[in-house]
């Protein structure tokens, strides 16, 4: 699959999350088998663009190519500008941002609240693709309730407009993260446009991952909260697709290397501080569902300095609790439905 001069090999595609897919997180995803991880989603109002916050979202510094950045916005003017300031700024790829449901994204206007006004979608995505010289993507959802799934009709906006390529999330702006995704209308969306769409929403698992290409004809997939506390899912997935076999899951020793170095990555972008809060969510999320790890994250959530976190990761695991812990379930129920 390409957008546009950009192969993106395997087609797997870490989704844009906020307050996770920070540097640290995308570069680890992308050695561990995404083929693109796209930006947080950074605002379009040049007023916040130098706020530490920010600054952190438009780093790209080192970052494997290429560079995909989130904007969000309402305005067409404003997020053209923010278009070709992210391009200044290592950008090779720009996102639009039209399937956020938060109600402070929708309140302003912004993300999903958009699929609502298809001319302010035409304006918008014209906007940003006449901006760049480099390819524009949008993601959007099914529509904004169920009663209003337009998603068919702004595919074809996007496309008419030059969008490289479009992800859409199987819910609506109403459904939020609840239920389950529906795929029926992302297959419609792909038999409506000739660009590359890609599929997005309750992907937690390789033979999910088949069975969604194979419903919806997606060129490829977006993966986003499996991803969280399992960042090697997209190497599983893309063995899966490509052999037809479940690769085993990661070794105690193997997750602790990962933890070990995802913790570091934390502390040296965000600065010892921010880097150990912001590493308690990560450090959570690999513990998540697992009833039997409950200790690790006890111990490692005590943690004031980043020398400390690292030592009781190290420590949980060299203590020999790894031969009962930080077992991967998720991936041991894909092996059992195989």
């Amino acid at each position: 699959m390409h957008i546009g001069p950009h192969r993106i090999e395997p087609p797997l595609i870490l989704a844009p999350m906020a307050g996770v897919t920070d540097k640290p997180f995308r570069q680890l995803a992308k050695r561990l088998g995404a083929g693109l991880a796209v930006s947080e989603m950074t605002t379009s109002d040049p007023r916040l663009w130098h706020t530490r916050k920010s600054l952190h979202r438009m780093d790209h510094a080192g970052e494997p190519a290429p560079v995909s950045v989130q904007i969000a916005g309402y305005d067409p003017a404003m997020l053209a500008e923010a278009a070709r300031y992210n391009v200044a700024h290592g950008a090779q790829i720009i996102d639009i941002n039209m399937g956020c449901p938060a109600k402070k994204v929708c309140n302003v206007y912004a993300g999903s609240a958009l699929l609502q006004d298809e001319a302010l979608v035409a304006r918008i995505v014209a906007a940003v693709v006449q901006a760049v010289d480099v390819p524009v993507t949008l993601k959007i959802r099914t529509g904004w309730n169920r009663d209003n799934r337009n998603g068919v009709a702004i595919a074809r906006i996007a496309e008419d407009a030059g969008i490289a390529a479009l992800a859409v999330h199987g819910r609506t702006r109403a459904d939020l993260y609840e239920g389950e995704a529906e795929y029926d209308t992302i297959a419609a969306i792909k038999q409506a446009v000739r660009i590359p769409v890609l599929a997005n929403g309750d992907i937690d698992s390789p033979q999910k991952a088949q069975a969604v290409l194979r419903h919806t004809g997606a060129d490829g997939l977006l993966i986003g909260r499996a991803a969280q506390g399992r960042p090697w899912i997209f190497r599983e997935i893309a063995h899966f697709l490509a052999h037809g076999e479940l690769l085993p899951a990661p070794t105690p020793d193997e997750i602790a290397a990962i933890l070990l170095e995802h913790l570091q990555q934390l502390h040296g972008f965000y600065g010892e501080l921010q880097g150990v809060r912001i590493a308690r969510k990560h450090l959570g999320w690999y513990a998540k569902d697992r009833p039997e790890n409950a200790a690790f994250r006890a111990v490692v959530n005590r943690a004031e300095t980043a020398a400390e976190q690292i030592r009781l990761t190290r420590e949980f695991f060299e203590a020999g609790i790894r031969d009962e812990g930080m077992r991967d379930p998720a991936a041991e129920r894909s092996r059992t439905a195989a």
